[in-house]
């Protein structure tokens, strides 16, 4: 187990913040793990250490925002996509370079937000109707996102916030989405932590940040109106498509 008092001090705070954002928002925050996490451990060891925390927040999380709260015909489709795209992200990983596909994914998010921004906030909000081709696509974007990047909220998010789900069905929904993925991608990494004990027992130690966090994110949630509540989906949107991008970009011209 770390013995480092500032291993306790980060992460407790990273793992609340992360929490909040899941219970206020359906996530978003998560990106933000391994680079706090990196202060105090190694990249690997945060991101092992992420993954296990955010699988265990979904079990608290998903009884925050139940079955009644999912909309069922998008994740009917989104979720197919998912594992496609988990899938396309393992063969592009041997097949491809799959930077450039994660920039692309970037790019675009971000041209969606700063739409939003400059003329989509403005206008009458309007609903997408349940698009397959669409949930397929933003699916398997996402899956193939978080298996690249650990970055999987983007492009899922992008189709929610168009659908104009109530603020409750559209957490909800991603909560739903990205229990399937973090349940997905938690054996290999249980499996790496297996291989470093001490990783599994700094995960327990911070994991009583997590009910803490996922209901004070649900009392947030409670009280903002949606019209800030999706204004800040739509700041965190970009703020990961950016990190995404920028990181894309890094990695192609190192």
């Amino acid at each position: 187990m770390p013995t480092d008092p500032l291993f306790y001090l980060v992460g407790w705070a990273t793992t609340l913040l992360i929490a909040i954002g899941k219970g206020a928002f359906g996530g978003g925050l998560a990106i933000l793990g391994v680079p706090l996490l990196a202060l105090v451990v190694e990249p690997l060891q945060g991101a092992i250490i992420v993954a296990l925390l955010v699988a265990g927040m979904d079990l608290f999380a998903i009884r925050a925002f139940g079955v009644a709260t999912w909309s069922k015909p998008d994740l009917a489709w989104l979720m197919p996509g998912l594992v496609t795209g988990i899938g396309i992200g393992y063969a592009i990983f041997l097949m491809v370079d799959a930077r450039i596909v994660t920039l692309i994914i970037g790019l675009t998010t971000l041209s969606f937000t700063a739409h939003w921004f400059l003329r989509g906030r403005l206008a009458p909000p309007g609903t997408l109707p349940v698009s397959p081709v669409l949930a397929l696509g933003a699916g398997a974007a996402s899956g193939f996102t978080t298996f690249v990047a650990h970055a999987g909220g983007p492009p899922v998010a992008m189709y929610l916030l168009a659908r104009g789900l109530s603020k409750t069905s559209f957490v909800g929904t991603t909560i739903a989405i990205f229990m399937l993925g973090n349940l997905l991608k938690l054996p290999p990494y249980l499996s790496l932590a297996l291989k470093q004990p001490g990783l599994l027992w700094g995960a327990l130690a911070l994991a009583p940040a997590a009910p803490l966090g996922v209901w004070l994110g649900r009392w947030l949630h409670d009280r903002l109106d949606q019209k800030r509540l999706f204004f800040a989906c739509y700041l965190l949107l970009a703020a990961a498509a950016l990190k995404l991008t920028a990181d894309a970009a890094l990695a192609l011209l190192r």
